[in-house]
């Protein structure tokens, strides 16, 4: 049945790491194969951030089993144009940086369109560059990502399905999205050269890898009809095309989001809240006004069979809402409350909040913070980085401008924080695009953030030893790529559980952040945890954790286990919260594909929580935010 829907074979793994390893597995392999035969092995590569992995772990295949890239020929899907071949965000420069430097391939056999060809004579490189991959026998495997909107190179929608190899227009979503390379979307070249669909299709083998917030899209390319709308839906029509993907990114298939329609299921209490949840928003009906017909009708008749009454399932699913409503995120003391999310015991309890950047404890569960300490909680926000890269320059100048006008308006000595100030000036005037700050000017950046996130602190009632600025070591590399969790990430980590023994963890298990930080941090945090529990830490058991989002997306209606209603002035003290974070505010370095600022995306998103939920018939409030426990 699964078949039925999918229309592309699609391999589902359990995270982006196993994907990757599983696409570069299945490239070393035809290079080996190609090397056994004498032949050369021509393989069309892709960039950004989904193929960083891969990449990765070939690499590692080179330096530790030997796998040697001699026999490779490579072809690049795009570059953007114009802009510097040693410029950091050029695919020359990452396809170095992360392939081409660390394995044994020919230089002359690397493939990249170039940047540098005259705008009149692209016509003819692009055709000269198609002619080439004819010319070596075409493309074995071509590797794939896939944007938002369903471009693959930079295909944009609407995209002939016989392009060739061409300057194109970027997309603004697509622009967008790459901002984070670029700090700011004003930064990101609006023309690129791609190979066209034409080009891509050629290709005797397709392996395209998707990873996170990308399941819309890859749904609507493997299960939808096929359209030059969405370019990536035409390789339905490829004789051996694979979607690698992970859980994240599987999400509105089929077979995942409504697994009843594909054949037999097993009706689990989620499965079951997942089911008449999605029916209760596809009929715009209160949960308890679903009825047997409205369950035939939409493909749950087995659940009917296998559990009887409508309306006793339709209680169930609605006691489980209702159930995880609560005011009281720390449990409710002195009260026995069975189907309560969290424990009333002990109370208070010492709540610890993880905050990937120096806001997202306030943009993601900022009412569910303050509540914690209003009912009398010992609660500590731990900010895992600095943020110091989200911070524009003219923040730097501006502080420094402050600090020295502080000094001399006191009479206090300012000569050193005068020269601090001209040697910034200097440099900021004199920053090359794609320079990176120097350590003093991240020192700054970071400082910035640092008081800001104090000042969120001591808006919310916290005292200053309950901050608690880890600066992990992984961050720190002054760009936007970092480095992957390391042992001191962990071992800083640990040693704040440690100190800390909480009752309560709240992180950030929103990682359809596009910049990776949220999930570096998320990883370091689960194995510190695991580590202090085969410790036999005594603790530990007792320590409950929480996830939550909002940031850059939402939990799923059917998945939420502890929703934190919100009134409306509560809404308004979160909002003036966020907008202590000034150098956030207004701008936003890194917004990735979402346009609006953190606080506009963090009310929307708790709006319509609050109305999904008054949808399938519960309390109307203003705003909710959501978690789901994390089981270690």
């Amino acid at each position: 049945m699964v078949d039925s829907f999918e229309k592309i074979p699609v391999v589902i793994h359990p995270d982006s790491k196993a994907g990757s390893r599983f696409a570069a597995s299945e490239i070393a392999a035809l290079i080996r194969q190609k090397q056994a035969a004498g032949e050369n092995c021509v393989l069309g590569l892709a960039t950004g951030s989904t193929p960083i992995s891969m990449y990765a772990e070939l690499v590692r295949m080179h330096r530790e089993e030997g796998l040697s890239f001699r026999n490779v020929i490579t072809f690049n899907l795009d570059e953007y144009y114009p802009i510097d071949k040693d410029a950091f965000q050029s695919y020359w420069s990452f396809m170095h940086r992360h392939l081409f430097n660390h394995v044994d391939i020919d230089p002359a056999n690397i493939n990249i369109p170039d940047s540098n060809w005259k705008k009149e004579e692209i016509k003819k490189y692009c055709a000269e560059y198609d002619a080439k991959i004819q010319a070596v026998g075409g493309i074995d495997l071509q590797v794939l990502g896939i944007g938002n909107n369903g471009h693959i190179g930079f295909n944009e929608p609407g995209s002939s399905i016989f392009s060739t190899t061409r300057l194109v227009n970027l997309d603004n979503s697509t622009r967008i999205a790459n901002a984070y390379e670029f700090q700011h979307i004003s930064k990101v070249p609006r023309l690129a050269i791609t190979m066209g669909i034409s080009t891509i299709m050629k290709a005797k083998r397709i392996l395209l890898m998707a990873w996170g917030m990308k399941s819309a899209i890859v749904a609507k390319s493997v299960e939808g009809n096929i359209t030059e709308q969405i370019p990536a839906s035409i390789l339905q029509q490829h004789n051996d095309c694979t979607f690698i993907i992970d859980e994240p990114a599987a999400a509105e298939l089929t077979r995942i989001k409504t697994p009843w329609l594909t054949g037999d299921c097993v009706w689990t209490d989620k499965m079951i809240k997942r089911a008449v949840v999605n029916l209760g928003l596809k009929l715009n009906k209160a949960i308890l006004s679903l009825t047997a017909y409205d369950y035939n009708e939409n493909g749950l008749s087995d659940l009917l069979v296998e559990k009887g009454d409508a309306y006793e399932i339709n209680l169930q699913v609605f006691y489980m809402l209702r159930d995880s409503l609560t005011g009281w995120p720390g449990g409710k003391p002195n009260a026995v409350i069975p189907a309560h999310p969290e424990r009333s015991t002990p109370y208070p309890k010492k709540c610890l909040i993880f905050s990937p950047h120096p806001d997202d404890d306030i943009i993601s569960m900022g009412g569910t913070f303050m509540r914690l300490h209003d009912q009398g909680h010992e609660v500590h926000v731990a900010y895992q980085t600095s943020g110091n890269i989200a911070v524009t320059d003219e923040f730097v100048t501006r502080f420094m401008d402050f600090t020295v006008g502080f000094e001399q308006m006191f009479g206090i000595d300012s000569s050193k924080s005068s020269d601090m100030l001209e040697a910034a000036r200097k440099f900021i005037s004199g920053k090359q695009k794609n320079q990176s700050d120097t350590s003093d000017i991240r020192a700054i950046k970071g400082l910035i953030r640092r008081c800001e996130a104090k000042a969120t602190c001591r808006y919310v009632g916290l005292t200053e030893d309950r901050c608690h600025f880890m600066n992990l070591p992984f961050y720190e590399t002054g760009t936007v790529e970092k480095k992957p969790m390391s042992e001191a990430d962990i071992e800083i980590t640990m040693e704040l559980l440690k100190k800390l023994q909480p009752h309560q963890i709240y992180c950030a298990g929103d990682l359809a952040d596009p910049h990776g930080t949220h999930k570096v941090c998320l990883d370091i945090i689960f194995e510190s945890m695991h580590r202090l529990k085969a410790a036999g830490e005594p603790w530990i058991d007792q320590c409950w954790v929480w996830l939550y989002k909002g940031a850059w997306q939402e939990w799923d209606i059917s998945e939420i286990e502890m929703a934190i209603p919100m009134s409306p002035d509560q809404v308004m003290k979160k909002r003036f919260g966020i907008f202590i974070h000034q150098s956030q505010k207004d701008m936003v370095p890194f917004q990735g594909s979402d346009s609006r600022e953190f606080w506009q995306r963090a009310e929307d998103r708790n709006a319509n929580t609050a109305n999904l939920y008054a949808q399938l018939g519960m309390t109307k409030y203003a705003a909710i935010e959501a978690f789901v426990r994390w089981h270690y």
